[in-house]
């Protein structure tokens, strides 16, 4: 869910609350205006009744027919409103109203002892005789007996219930035309302008946003390398389209951004000239070394073959034997670090020709065969059975990079064991792979297995060849970059290691980094 919908919906969802609570709140205050405009009338009404009236019990008591309908015509022209009058309990004697009560009906007194009372009250709900399931508003005030001695207690009470007022057809049509058409159209109105107000509040904010994700991309897609110093049309269309500084959050955030990229391009730049420096030190150093190991090597030899045969000279063969194995370990590092120097420079370049993978492994098996038998291990191509597996490599370096992993497999296989190379199509993928019967590699090891100079199964005595430095490998995995595939390792149930180099097809470019 975007941001920019998120900020909508909230807005929305603000809008429609408010006005629910708007809405709400308009009909409470209505009602209660009406309850109160009600009470007051009625209030107003009874203190009339009684003023001119102070003599209802006398009445009633002596003339009971002609009292109700004098009773009755109180009320005549208040159709929606009913007359009772109770005594000091709350009973009903008298009643204006067409329903018949039962003998002794009272109706609850604290309402009335509310209403009666000195205190002013914006308006009292209380029972209504006619329709005890719903509360009505009500007015009472004390009636007293026409004697001398008067009682401090109220003899009884005049109580006005005033039913809720039903529209008729035509006053819905009054209420439609004045009043819910009106608040209807400016509803809409509301809602129109806080719905324009809402887009224009999410683009406003998004919109900046949007263009910091599109700079961020921008970034990420072509790398740091098209934003180093002194390419100034890659930086300046990242540039320019990052919002501008402000005062606001985001423009706090761009700014920020923008310092961020400038420190990012300085350091990349200068990453770039030491790492270049290290490469070139790294290439010469190795070209400078080969020449006195060669010739170490070959005085070492010369000297291994001029005592070959002397008894006298055992230990000294022996030692002779030692330093020239470490030569050679030291000439096969040197090798290796000048051709990872070479293999990192941005300018190298593949020679790539179309070739058959399969040809290659039977190539790499008889190569492989005379030490392998000389360790005990088989060899094994397993060519594919349909057809050629043609792919677009530089043959000398894929075969560099098939020749280490048979030579790492060859130190790890135990005698008896089999080392097999097969090749195989996957989608667009070419699989090339070499599986041996080794011990296999911990996993713990795996995801640093093609780090350089790391060193996995340690158990194991390393042997001769740059994968005992921890660089034969790390020479697989940049061929297999370079020609845009990848390196996989998995354990072979029960024992073994199988290593897969997947690289595209011809169909697919291979691609440099």
């Amino acid at each position: 869910m975007s941001i920019r919908f998120k900020i909508a919906l909230t807005i929305f969802l603000t809008g429609l609350l408010t006005a629910v609570g708007v809405v709400s709140t308009v009909l409470m205050a209505f009602e209660r205006f009406e309850h109160e405009a009600t009470y007051y009338r009625a209030s107003a009404f009874l203190e009339r009744v009684v003023a001119k009236h102070p003599d209802m019990f006398d009445m009633q008591e002596r003339f009971p027919d002609e009292f109700a309908d004098f009773f009755r015509s109180l009320v005549l022209f208040e159709p929606d409103s009913q007359l009772y009058l109770l005594d000091s309990a709350g009973t009903v004697i008298v009643s204006t109203g067409e329903a018949k009560l039962p003998k002794g009906f009272q109706v609850a007194l604290k309402p009335v002892m509310e209403s009666s009372g000195p205190e002013p009250m914006p308006y009292v709900l209380g029972d209504d005789p006619e329709r005890m399931d719903a509360s009505a508003v009500i007015a009472a005030r004390a009636v007293q007996r026409n004697v001398i001695l008067k009682n401090p207690e109220s003899d009884g009470y005049l109580y006005l219930v005033c039913h809720k007022r039903v529209l008729p057809q035509g006053g819905f049509a009054v209420f439609q035309s004045s009043f819910a058409k009106p608040t209807l159209w400016l509803l809409c109105i509301v809602v129109a302008v806080s719905t324009l107000c809402a887009a224009w509040v999410t683009a406003a904010v998004t919109r900046p946003l949007a263009r910091l994700t599109e700079a961020m991309g921008n970034v990420s897609r072509q790398g740091l390398q098209e934003f180093a110093a002194g390419q100034s049309a890659p930086q300046s269309e990242l540039l320019d389209a990052m919002p501008r500084a402000g005062t606001d959050e985001i423009g706090q955030l761009s700014k920020g951004l923008r310092a961020m990229l400038d420190t990012l391009r300085t350091q990349w730049a200068a990453l770039r000239r030491l790492d270049h420096f290290r490469r070139e030190g790294v290439s010469n150093l190795s070209h400078d070394l080969r020449s006195p190991l060669t010739a170490t090597v070959a005085c070492l030899e010369t000297l291994e073959n001029r005592w070959a045969g002397d008894d006298a000279r055992t230990e000294d063969r022996r030692l002779v034997e030692v330093a020239l194995r470490n030569t050679h370990n030291a000439a096969r590092l040197v090798q290796s670090l000048g051709d990872l120097a070479q293999l990192d420079e941005p300018q190298f370049a593949l020679r790539t020709e179309l070739m058959d993978v399969n040809e290659l492994l039977d190539d790499l098996v008889l190569r492989f065969t005379e030490r392998a038998e000389r360790l005990g291990v088989r060899m094994q191509a397993s060519a594919a059975a349909d057809a050629m597996l043609l792919v677009a490599v530089d043959v000398e370096l894929l075969e560099r990079a098939v020749a280490n992993l048979v030579d790492n497999a060859l130190k790890f296989c135990p005698s008896g064991g089999c080392i097999r190379l097969g090749a195989v199509a996957h989608g667009a993928q070419v699989w090339v792979q070499v599986q041996d019967d080794g011990p296999g590699i911990p996993s713990e090891d795996l995801p640093h297995l093609f780090d350089r100079f790391y060193q996995s199964r340690h158990s194991v005595a390393p042997a001769t060849g740059e994968g005992g430095k921890g660089l034969g490998l790390a020479i697989v995995k940049r061929i297999v970059e370079l020609h845009g595939g990848e390196v996989m390792v998995h354990k072979v149930v029960p024992t073994g290691t199988c290593v897969t180099l997947a690289l595209p097809s011809p169909s697919v470019a291979p691609a440099q980094t």
